[in-house]
């Protein structure tokens, strides 16, 4: 079929903004990732004489380095919107995060959905896939004090005793609330039919929009982050949120991202912006950590129940367009999330200037030495 002058046009153009939005992020990374680690260089006594206040400022430099990724998908038109309980009201609470993973651009998604729930962002702990450790942002989330954690059954067993000791020496004493884990242990396409063929071999729910999660690191986290007290049976009904000044985890999110035709947003299309501006929607429920079981059987009964529930969230909001209104209401209330475009560039601009006064500085200690 011959191509018309004007779809030459727009595939031209939408080549040109990719390459265009491709040379930005590059420009960006190179100063704004070299500009967090020498501010931190430089704030090393600082560490030594007042821990606390060292981390706060890692915390506000680290959100607006994931602010800066956020501000790409943005621009580009793909933007959240949220749905169930609002998670604003557990902010400053310690929680446990559990994330249905399809793909790269998952990340992405909760970069941009979590900017505007306060001190999250920057008091929060990553737990990915260990290739991420040498991409780009690797240096930042090692310093940050994430997790990176190897898949596969021979790693298994040691990276949930290296997740435990990197719990115990980093998560409280960095100040962190919120921990973020994909419990499927990969993308969904890569771990849907073994996922299936599990399930069929042991008599659970056929599922097709997720996977049957990993019991391992849940149970990690919660056996090294609730205070014992705490733990005890499932709760039957709807959850009722309340103030709790207990110490330690004090509640799990169970979040489920959809895209819509569950098309999901990868990392390339997140920097290059050549899909059209796109809706991403995320489903939040939070349950007491109290009301989730500590043994190993029960625990997984219940995780196994979350991804049951998130399969039939999904299947809704396919076949709707919209997730379903929780029980005993009639109509699911959504919320559009929003980014300021002027905070985001002054973000942008401030990574830029420092970028300049890092090559000033090395320019004259350069000339001063040689």
């Amino acid at each position: 079929m011959a191509v018309t002058l004007e779809q030459a046009r727009r595939v031209g153009y939408t080549c040109l903004k990719a390459l265009l939005r491709f040379a930005f992020m590059v420009a960006n990374n190179l100063v704004a990732i070299p500009s967090y680690v020498l501010y931190l260089i430089m704030l090393q006594p600082l560490r030594m004489l007042d821990s606390e206040s060292f981390w706060y400022i890692e915390g506000v430099l680290f959100k607006w380095l994931l602010a800066m990724v956020a501000s790409w998908g943005w621009w580009a038109g793909y933007t959240v919107v949220e749905w169930g309980d609002d998670v604003k009201a557990v902010s400053e609470d310690e929680a446990m995060v559990l994330v249905n993973h399809q793909a790269t651009g998952d990340v992405c998604t909760l970069m941009m959905c979590l900017q505007d729930k306060g001190t999250v962002v920057r008091q929060m702990m990553w737990l990915m896939d260990h290739i991420f450790k040498y991409t780009n942002f690797g240096i930042v989330s090692l310093i940050h004090g994430d997790f990176f954690i190897r898949q596969g059954r021979t790693h298994r067993d040691q990276q949930l005793v290296l997740l435990k000791d990197h719990l115990e020496k980093y998560y409280r004493s960095r100040n962190r609330k919120w921990i973020v884990l994909f419990p499927e242990g990969g993308f969904l396409r890569k771990r849907r039919e073994t996922s299936q063929a599990f399930a069929k071999k042991n008599n659970l729910p056929f599922l097709k929009h997720v996977t049957l999660p990993r019991l391992g690191a849940t149970q990690v986290i919660l056996k090294t982050l609730v205070a014992p007290q705490e733990n005890g049976t499932p709760a039957g009904g709807d959850t009722v949120i309340k103030e709790s000044k207990a110490k330690g985890l004090q509640w799990v999110i169970d979040t489920t991202i959809a895209y819509p035709k569950g098309e999901p947003i990868d990392i390339q299309t997140w920097i290059l912006g050549y899909r059209q501006p796109t809706v991403t929607h995320v489903h939040y429920r939070i349950f007491p950590v109290k009301d989730v079981p500590a043994e190993p059987e029960a625990l997984t009964d219940w995780l196994y129940q979350r991804f049951i529930e998130k399969e039939d969230l999904l299947t809704h909001f396919y076949e709707t367009g919209a997730f379903p209104p929780p029980k005993g209401q009639t109509k699911a209330i959504s919320r559009e999330m929003t980014l300021s475009n002027l905070w985001l560039v002054g973000i942008q601009s401030l990574a830029f200037l420092s970028g300049g006064m890092w090559y000033c500085i090395f320019q004259y200690l350069y000339h001063c030495l040689f």
